[in-house]
């Protein structure tokens, strides 16, 4: 060993968004001149600089080198010890490598962004809105979510009641709003809320929102009614009234001709004719094989109805489609399943409601999304790609939209070998609201983004920048 090291300090504390300095000391005690490069490894290395970066040692000097460390105040720069290390290659012997350890204590600090979607609902005997809980900090968050208003008007139903998110992910929760009076007669009425975030420790986060609370009937077809059943009423007395002698009249009429009001017996036994149910689009569509009862096209003895039993069924894929159908079926309602096509990966296990689906801080591209849907008339989407004879520097979408309806798998993007990687892209559903996360390299996390009622009826997300890429994705209905 030609080099002596010493790291002072050897442990440090920094807080998120601030910096540190570390000083490197070092000393040739070989017997020639040498000199040193520099380079920081581990998980802080990417907020770690050296400087210089090399440095030229006579036999038995020392010199010294200084290690800024500068994590972000994102949930990337994790709270607690986090080890780490400088590489030291000699350029006369970098055989003899070496390689000094410390350890920098990251500071915690919690950060939480909550919000409603959407922000107003609108219904006569409940709203269900949701609380998006987006936890920005570096450590583990805890809450609890409660509701109130100012008169007491409305009851709270709450799921899950107790959240635990994870730094830079996100929890939705799913709220009920009763009326405790139902509005039979008259014009809607807002109800102003209050959900609110409660941590230990901390003031309760308000996220404020409206309830518009519609009338059963409207004030105009209560006099409607009124006026009807005051017809009705005199048009049945007036009837009753003039009954017995119209039945009379008739009778004797009938008797004095000789008919009989009886049906002839070949009436009585006459059944109506039925006709044949229409096929419907799916089953008219759907291709089936020679020879199965489906086809018609069976043999002598009936041989086309047994079963196939050379033929081995292949396991299907594990789609979006496939997760989001099997989820509708635990959990009937609104829901939205994802995976992605990660570069050097391949598809990724399928994700729903508002879980992570591709990477993060493995600078691994995304080149597609197969998304599927329940509960919201289809979905739609593209995507917006690396170009690389962009003069503006920005990608461009390479293909239309691409839409489907509930429960069928949608592409967007592509997975050839050549195909570009995916910057952003855009979404919409045909009934409500989609909202979408997206984590782009060297940026992070974006901020929560939906598609509002009234609005373009779409949302992007990711980035335009074609020196930038998407990582990760969450989507929520």
């Amino acid at each position: 060993m030609s080099l002596w090291t010493s790291l002072e300090p050897a442990s440090s504390t920094v807080d998120p968004g601030g910096s540190t300095r570390v000083r490197l000391r070092l000393r040739n005690t070989g017997d020639v001149v040498d000199e040193y490069r520099f380079e920081p490894v581990g998980d802080v290395a990417p907020w770690t600089t050296v400087e210089p970066q090399t440095l030229r040692l006579y036999p038995g000097t020392t010199g010294t080198v200084d290690l800024t460390f500068a994590p972000p105040r994102t949930p990337d720069a994790t709270a607690g010890p986090n080890p780490y290390a400088v590489r030291i290659t000699p350029t006369e012997h970098p055989e003899a490598t070496t390689v000094p350890e410390g350890n920098l204590t990251i500071t915690p600090f919690t950060e939480i962004r909550a919000e409603l979607v959407p922000p107003t609902v609108k219904g006569r005997f409940r709203g269900r809105p949701k609380l998006a809980v987006d936890n920005l900090g570096n450590t583990k968050l805890t809450a609890s979510i409660s509701g109130s208003d100012n008169g007491d008007h409305l009851s709270y139903d709450i799921h899950p009641g107790n959240v635990q998110i994870e730094p830079g992910r996100a929890a939705f929760v799913k709220a009920t709003l009763k009326p405790r009076q139902i509005i039979w007669f008259g014009s809607k009425e807002q109800r102003p809320y209050v959900l609110a975030v409660q941590r230990s420790g901390a003031k309760p986060q308000p996220v404020e929102g409206t309830y518009v609370q519609r009338g059963f009937l409207p004030r105009w077809l209560a006099t409607f009614l009124g006026v009807f059943m005051a017809l009705a009423i005199t048009f049945v007395m007036l009837w009753i009234a003039y009954k017995p002698q119209v039945r009379s009249t008739a009778s004797e009429k009938l008797q004095e001709a000789g008919i009989s009001t009886l049906p002839p017996s070949a009436s009585a036994s006459a059944q109506p004719v039925v006709p044949p149910l229409p096929s419907t689009p799916a089953a008219s569509s759907t291709p089936t094989a020679a020879g199965t009862p489906e086809s018609g096209g069976g043999g002598a003895g009936g041989s086309a109805a047994e079963p196939e039993t050379k033929e081995t069924a292949k396991a299907p894929e594990n789609t979006a489609a496939v997760a989001v159908q099997q989820l509708d079926a635990r959990d009937p309602g609104r829901h939205i399943c994802y995976r992605a096509y990660v570069t050097g990966k391949g598809w990724t296990d399928p994700e729903c409601d508002g879980t992570m689906a591709g990477t993060v801080g493995q600078n691994l591209p995304i080149k597609a999304l197969n998304i599927a849907v329940s509960g919201t008339k289809g979905t739609a989407g593209s995507a917006f790609v690396y170009d690389p004879n962009s003069t503006n520097g920005k990608g461009h979408y390479n293909a239309p939209w691409s839409g489907k309806v509930d429960g069928i798998d949608n592409y967007i993007g592509s997975t050839k070998k050549d195909a570009p990687s995916m910057l952003g892209f855009v979404i919409n559903v045909g009934e409500g609201v989609v909202c979408q996360t997206a984590h782009v390299h060297n940026e992070g996390w974006h901020g929560l983004g939906c598609d509002e009622p009234g609005g373009d009826h779409w949302i992007f997300g990711g980035t335009l920048s074609n020196n930038l890429w998407l990582e990760a994705v969450k989507f929520t209905v």
